[in-house]
């Protein structure tokens, strides 16, 4: 049965920093690009309707942010995060780094720590040293090639006076879903010792069955004190060039400081069409992705399955959620740049060094799925074609 979602779009010629910038990022355009966190899904139809309706106009000068906009979010949380976020929670912000950055400047002070999980999204580390803060890495445990975190080293590390820990979840790159258990335990040591806690959680609705992602802020009303939840349609719907997310900041002193600082950097509103294809995703968006969500764990087995039987040197760690596939390089004894060498000269393929993601990310690659079962196929051929 064939899917919307194998349909191979060409992607040449539309400023794709994907798919046109590849002689930059890896010295060559000869390449299968399948890094950067970029699906090649069209949205849902409904994103481009209502996006056409206001091109359609004629007329677009500022624009505020309606109720609908809001209560579209509000309603999508609920329904499938169970999740009850009041309207006056609500910050927006272009983007989840950026809505990071401002956290990181409005609640800490040049040379405060700022802890993080490594290895972990790379922005994280970007933005707390391009802010003159102090990374403060408690790594994560690679137990039975399953991240877990080391609780005990967690609390040491807040016991040297963490201000901000930026929390990845959904985790990328390893795809950990974690447990309401560990988000708990989580929240309760920063609550312990006062230690504010940035979540990131824009892969959220990308969580495999029977896996379940649970908001962090939302798993007890204390945890709302200390909580500030990054979210956004740019992943789950595939339209982060319309550059709008918002962050969830439940205590209104939190939110005054946050908004306040804010304002200091210019920022005033979204995107008119970032708004209306917000607006859409959220209101209309949820049968495509569920759809989505069949295809890309269709997409995961398929890549294991080729990796167990043509590449068994790679230890796949399967994802619970997102869609990147973060793979265990280390038993072919090759170097961070020989493996990017081969990647690059011989399977003509462009992934992300595991290295980027901090310690623990050496020897690993990150490889994108957010395709069509053609192009995974292709990618995976010339995995193999690298590595022979």
């Amino acid at each position: 049965m064939n899917s919307i979602f194998d349909k191979v779009i060409d992607r040449s010629n539309s400023a794709s920093f994907k798919w046109g910038y590849n002689k930059f990022v890896f010295g060559t355009d000869d390449i299968l690009p399948m890094w950067v966190a970029d699906m090649d899904f069209q949205p849902p139809a409904e994103v481009a309707d209502e996006m056409k309706k206001r091109l359609d106009h004629g007329i677009y000068g500022y624009t505020y942010i309606p109720n609908s906009a809001s209560d579209a979010m509000i309603n999508w949380f609920m329904n499938r995060h169970n999740w009850k976020i009041d309207q006056s929670s609500i910050v927006y912000h272009s983007g989840v780094v950026p809505a990071i950055s401002t956290a990181i400047q409005a609640f800490t002070e040049p040379g405060d720590y700022v802890m993080l999980q490594s290895p972990v999204y790379a922005p994280f580390f970007e933005m707390i040293e391009k802010n003159e803060r102090v990374v403060l890495n408690s790594p994560l445990k690679l137990v039975n090639n399953r991240y877990e975190m080391d609780f005990e080293d967690l609390e040491k590390k807040l016991q040297k006076g963490v201000k901000l820990f930026v929390l990845c979840s959904p985790h990328n790159p390893g795809g950990r879903v974690w447990t309401k258990e560990e988000l708990q335990r989580v929240g309760d040591l920063c609550l312990q010792y006062n230690c504010l806690i940035l979540s990131d959680e824009i892969h959220a609705d990308h969580v495999y069955k029977p896996n379940v992602h649970h908001p962090l802020s939302a798993l007890d009303k204390k945890y709302e004190e200390i909580v500030l939840t990054c979210v956004a349609p740019s992943k789950t719907f595939n339209i982060a060039g319309l550059q709008a997310s918002a962050c969830i900041i439940p205590t209104e002193e939190l939110k005054s400081r946050y908004e306040n600082f804010q304002r200091r950097t210019g920022f005033h509103t979204l995107n008119t069409f970032g708004i209306i294809a917000m607006e859409a995703a959220y209101r209309y968006g949820e049968s495509w992705l569920e759809e989505l969500l069949s295809y890309l764990h269709q997409n995961v087995a398929i890549a294991k399955e080729f990796i167990e039987e043509n590449i068994p040197s790679i230890r796949l760690m399967e994802p619970e959620g997102t869609y990147l596939l973060w793979m265990d390089c280390r038993d072919l004894n090759m170097s961070d740049e020989e493996l990017n060498k081969a990647l690059i000269e011989k399977g003509k393929l462009g992934l992300e060094p595991g290295s980027k993601y901090g310690a623990g990310g050496e020897g690993f690659v990150r490889m994108n799925i957010g395709c069509s079962q053609e192009v995974l196929l292709e990618g995976l051929e010339r995995l193999k074609r690298a590595l022979a």
